[in-house]
């Protein structure tokens, strides 16, 4: 065997000893599996209005976009979703990407200058740091939800441009950055916020407008938001909103809208009719609360330590990583699958069981589920 592929496989045997082999599970379209594992929190992906829109779309325009937006790929659909995004999220103009990663790559950079220097929280998604480093910004990382060191940070750059990173509701623990407080330092300083707000939008704030919109920070013009499409709306794609100056400066040099392939419309038109039932969706939101508390109340009694979410991410601590995967395979043994995350998917050394509550899942099976999960707890 080549040296090479021989160095690969020396790697997965020690990723295999510590806990941390991943492996691919596909599913078929009838799975019955009751998922708290996957994003579509307010059960829109298979929403019927979602799914006739996107198969108008595939009929009119077929399956691909056939090119990037600023060739062929841009179509009327694109348009209009990106005026839906902006109106609901109170900015100027939104723009669309083909992932939310790719919308958060693309932002960061499009927002530093020379000596730019960029304040990011521990507890960051991987696309904010990829986003941090590919932007080759002096990059300073914050304890999680450190409103103080952020302020130190900014107060030893005086005279730099900056740029303050964070997610809104946080991926890991589904904790929620203080916004109003972050963005008051920013501003103090002369820098710029960056708020990805992926697991806040569709459910949080007024409207399901998000973590933004929650804290009172819509349409401000030193605030760019950022999120994906394809968690509370049930669809893919990413979207960067902010001042008008801004997203033109993204069409013009944004690396990965220029040069990436256009989402295909049909999921664009799915998406847009999931932002008209999350915008009105306060009733799902409801029930997505109140079943958030459940799952807290349930593993709280059962002894399970965990997160106290304010969004809809629940995550309940494991004792270790192979700890994690074999409880995450006992649930789904049983049929209910988990999400199992384990350094270095996790900003520290715990790891975690992440359940993301979903209001899709039949009521009764989502509490079966929160049983078993806590019956197959190590």
């Amino acid at each position: 065997m080549s040296d090479w592929l021989a160095a690969l496989d020396r790697r997965a045997e020690l990723r295999a000893k510590a806990g941390l082999t991943r492996t691919l599970r596909p599913r078929a379209a009838d799975d019955d599996v009751v998922d708290l594992a996957g994003n579509d929190y307010l059960g829109l992906s298979a929403h019927p209005a979602v799914t006739a829109a996107a198969t108008a779309a595939l009929a009119g325009y077929g399956l691909g976009s056939t090119g990037s937006r600023l060739v062929r790929g841009s179509t009327t659909v694109h348009h209009d979703l990106e005026e839906d995004l902006a109106g609901w999220l109170g900015a100027e103009r939104a723009l669309v990407f083909s992932s939310g990663y790719l919308a958060n790559v693309g932002a960061i950079r499009g927002l530093v200058q020379p000596r730019t220097l960029l304040v990011s929280d521990a507890h960051n998604h991987a696309s904010l740091i990829d986003g941090c480093r590919i932007s080759g910004a002096e990059t300073m990382v914050t304890p999680h939800a450190d409103v103080d060191a952020v302020r130190a940070a900014l107060a030893a750059a005086p005279n730099r441009p900056a740029v303050v990173v964070t997610e809104s509701v946080f991926s890991v623990d589904g904790d929620l950055a203080p916004l109003a407080e972050l963005h008051a330092v920013t501003r103090a300083h002369g820098a710029l916020l960056l708020v990805d707000d992926a697991h806040g939008l569709g459910v949080i704030g007024p409207g399901g407008a998000g973590g933004v919109t929650a804290a009172g920070l819509a349409g401000e013009l030193d605030v760019i938001v950022t999120a994906t499409l394809s968690k509370a709306l049930g669809g893919a794609g990413g979207v960067v909103a902010g001042p008008a100056e801004f997203v033109r400066h993204l069409v013009e040099t944004g690396r990965t809208f220029v040069f990436d392939t256009a989402p295909p419309p049909a999921v664009a038109a799915g998406v847009r009719a999931a932002v008209g039932l999350a915008w009105a969706g306060d009733q799902l939101r409801a029930e997505l609360g109140d079943r958030v508390a459940l799952a807290v109340r349930r593993l709280r009694a059962a002894g399970l330590t965990g997160s106290v979410p304010e969004g809809a991410v629940v995550s309940v601590t494991a004792p270790g990583p192979e700890a994690a995967t074999a409880w995450a395979a006992d649930c789904r043994d049983r049929g209910v699958a988990v999400g199992c995350f384990r350094p270095p998917s996790t900003p520290d050394s715990r790891s975690r069981l992440r359940l993301t509550v979903n209001v899709g899942v039949p009521r009764a099976d989502f509490e079966w589920a929160l049983e078993v999960i806590v019956e197959c707890a190590p």
